[in-house]
């Protein structure tokens, strides 16, 4: 995400790239434990406040919100977001290899997560359709960035999807995807 957070700062937005233990935490202790850090960082703060969040991030914005609702909530942008889960994690959630690499909150990553709805904000979603992973593309068996199918990016209250050539991991560092991120949060539509 730093790539991102940078391109960010050079068009004019304050930053806050939080990093979260998401091996010890599921979703709603990873919200609890980031409000700390984004509750300083918004202190005094009267504009309008957008979130970015890649992957497992995108998740942890709709337990943030759902559990600190904000009155100055912008535009929110998730990256790759299993929104609908992803086989992947169905077939790998009993590994214990799995389980320590993406913790708590990766049991929470499987396409039959229920995750809580987010009630405010416009939603712009980046999907990815190009995989450096043909295994994991194998096992999700239609589009997909090589950890979730395109079709499972987009939550029901999506305002804007638009799918790019972007493979999941590398996504935040997609040159195309930070423009659209941009473009996203200044118009509320992708370009």
């Amino acid at each position: 995400m730093r790539s991102l957070a940078r391109r960010l700062l050079a068009e004019g937005y304050r930053v806050l790239n939080v990093d979260y233990p998401s091996r010890r935490l599921d979703l709603t202790g990873l919200a609890e434990w980031s409000h700390k850090p984004i509750e300083s960082f918004l202190a005094g703060q009267t504009d309008r406040v957008h979130f970015v969040g890649h992957s497992m991030g995108g998740l942890l914005i709709r337990y943030y919100l759902h559990a600190y609702p904000l009155a100055t909530l912008g535009r929110i942008v998730m990256l790759g977001t299993p929104n609908r889960g992803s086989e992947v994690a169905d077939l790998l959630q009993r590994f214990p290899p799995y389980r320590w690499i993406y913790g708590l909150a990766g049991q929470q990553l499987c396409t039959q997560a229920v995750h809580v709805p987010i009630a405010a904000g416009e939603i712009g979603v980046v999907a990815g359709n190009f995989s450096v992973d043909p295994l994991c593309s194998l096992i999700i068996g239609q589009e997909n960035d090589g950890k979730v199918a395109v079709a499972h990016t987009k939550p029901e209250e999506a305002h804007a999807h638009v799918v790019l050539r972007a493979s999941h991991s590398f996504m935040p560092a997609n040159k195309a995807v930070q423009a659209q991120v941009v473009h996203f949060l200044k118009e509320g539509r992708f370009a």
